[in-house]
């Protein structure tokens, strides 16, 4: 009797760890709107673990590279400097802020490896952690990259993403190699760098693609994720939603299809990491993240 209560207990313990070890975060994406906080209003929610800025919009290619925070500052006047403290007070929180480059509307290309080698000197140098007179957004070291490539080429990004993990490794720092691929497979831009294993996050965009996003049993979208994690290496996979209908032009999926629906047959996946929103400015409007974030 006592060794089968000892084994029920060992089996209790192994499926608690199971389910741990399966639970997932909630990224969100800031920046784009000036009516959805401070970026340190949007770390007390409690409701992210990891805070994406929207976006570099501007590199590569010889052109001078520029950030677009939208309606928060402006760049151009040493404006968006105050945001430092809000990186180090959410970091302070354990939550994870990582800086976006590309974005749907934006100048960015790659054109050739050295190019990327270049832009990725610039990155370190201005917003990880190196040195640099001019950094946009202070002193605070973000804690890493995530490639939201939708257009310009698709070659080199590899490079790029090699080239910041090299400076990490050299300065003893962790570099979060993160990207937002469209969820038809592969992606037509960033398919092939997520090919090498060096990504930890990829939040796949399952919105705006009818062919992979949810609708009637799911079936599209299960199909989907079953490719994703079982082919990209490494990475942890997220699901990328819309936190309202309006953030996007399909595929929203409201929380409790979500919740009842799709977390239940996604989450088994040892490659599950869990939630990607766009964005905050919409998730303020639903309260999207707060009714899931027990259940992600």
């Amino acid at each position: 009797m006592e060794f089968r209560l000892r084994a029920l207990l060992c089996f209790m313990v192994i499926l608690t760890l199971m389910a741990k070890s399966n639970g997932g975060k909630i990224a969100i994406y800031w920046g784009q709107n000036g009516n959805e906080g401070t970026l340190a209003d949007t770390c007390a929610t409690g409701n992210y673990q990891i805070v994406i800025l929207a976006f570099l919009a501007v590199f590569g290619n010889g052109q001078t590279p520029q950030i677009n925070l939208a309606g928060h500052c402006d760049p151009f006047s040493n404006g968006c400097i105050h945001v430092s403290s809000d990186i180090k007070s959410c970091q302070a929180k354990g939550i994870k802020v990582i800086l976006s480059i590309g974005g749907g509307v934006g100048s960015y290309f790659l054109s050739s490896d050295d190019d990327a080698r270049k832009v990725a000197l610039y990155l370190w140098n201005n917003y990880l952690g190196g040195n640099s007179g001019s950094r946009p957004l202070g002193n605070a070291v973000l804690d890493g990259v995530d490639f939201d490539i939708e257009g310009g080429t698709n070659q080199h990004w590899d490079v790029l993403a090699r080239s910041l993990l090299k400076f990490g490794a050299q300065s003893g720092r962790k570099v979060f190699i993160t990207a937002a691929p469209q969820c038809p497979f592969p992606d037509a831009w960033i398919g092939n760098a997520l090919m090498t294993g060096l990504f930890d996050y990829v939040w796949v965009q399952f919105y705006n693609n009818a062919p992979c996003q949810f609708s009637g049993d799911g079936s599209n979208l299960f199909d989907a994720w079953q490719q994703w994690t079982s082919t990209i290496p490494h990475a942890k996979i997220f699901l990328g939603l819309p936190a309202s209908p309006s953030a996007a032009g399909s595929g929203f999926i409201p929380a409790d299809v979500l919740k009842s629906q799709v977390l239940p047959n996604i989450k088994h996946s040892s490659k599950y990491g869990g939630v990607m929103l766009w964005s905050k400015f919409y998730d303020d409007q639903t309260g999207y993240s707060s009714s899931i974030k027990h259940n992600v």
